[in-house]
């Protein structure tokens, strides 16, 4: 396998109505974000290969309960459907895949007689529509973001590249802030869930401001490359 970009759908009528689901406790896909991930259980190798193979979507999701290690967990309503846009599998099996955002779904219901290793839901698009759309810009406050940024980086020794930061178009800018910065499962299904665009923005400035008034631990790596 190897690189395998696809071109992005224009509308949810292009999106699967059937997608499986990867549930997975503190991550964030959000649109137009890129997500790494690293496939190892066999479930989900097996859900990989048959994306790879089939319409290249996989619905990110949260657990309602990770603590819980039951198979099929609870998960949130909400999620994000990706489109796989790189795949290479490794030597000892593993498959290293990229997914790009596409759009949240909320699950209509879940197949129980799937036939799968992994789960497949329904996924109902419609009162997510504009997120296939482009984001226009001036849609929040940006220094207001930078300004809250800069003090958490600076608060926790965190490195950042201020020039790819500060030349990030808006979208970018927020969805990569929101996927990678090391806020709780609930808060980042709280930067899921947010109405809109500028919802989504304005809530990210709140937890950077807020998490400057709190203890927290360091965050190794750049925020932005």
């Amino acid at each position: 396998m190897s690189d395998d970009a696809e071109s992005l759908p224009g509308s949810v009528a292009e999106l699967g109505g059937v997608i499986p689901i990867f549930p997975l406790t503190g991550v964030l896909l959000l649109p137009r974000g890129l997500l790494p991930l690293n496939i190892f259980e066999p479930r989900y190798l097996s859900m990989t290969r048959d994306a790879i193979r089939g319409t290249k979507l996989i619905g990110m999701i949260q657990p309602t309960e990770p603590e819980t290690r039951h198979k099929r967990q609870d998960v949130y309503r909400i999620g994000c459907v990706g489109q796989i846009v790189s795949a290479a599998e490794t030597d000892d099996g593993r498959i290293l895949i990229t997914l790009r955002g596409l759009c949240r779904f909320a699950i209509a219901r879940e197949l129980e007689d799937a036939g799968t290793l992994y789960r497949q839901v329904e996924a109902d698009y419609d009162a997510y529509a504009d997120d296939l759309a482009d984001v226009p810009p001036g849609q929040f406050d940006r220094p207001r973001l930078l300004n809250a940024l800069r003090g958490y980086c600076e608060r926790h020794n965190l490195p950042a590249d201020w020039d790819s930061i500060n030349a990030a178009p808006d979208d970018l800018l927020v969805h990569s802030l929101a996927m990678i910065c090391p806020f709780t499962p609930g808060e980042k299904q709280a930067l899921l869930e947010a109405a809109d665009f500028p919802a989504r923005a304005a809530m990210l400035t709140t937890l950077l401001e807020m998490a400057l008034l709190e203890a927290a631990g360091p965050r190794r790596g750049p925020l932005l490359n």
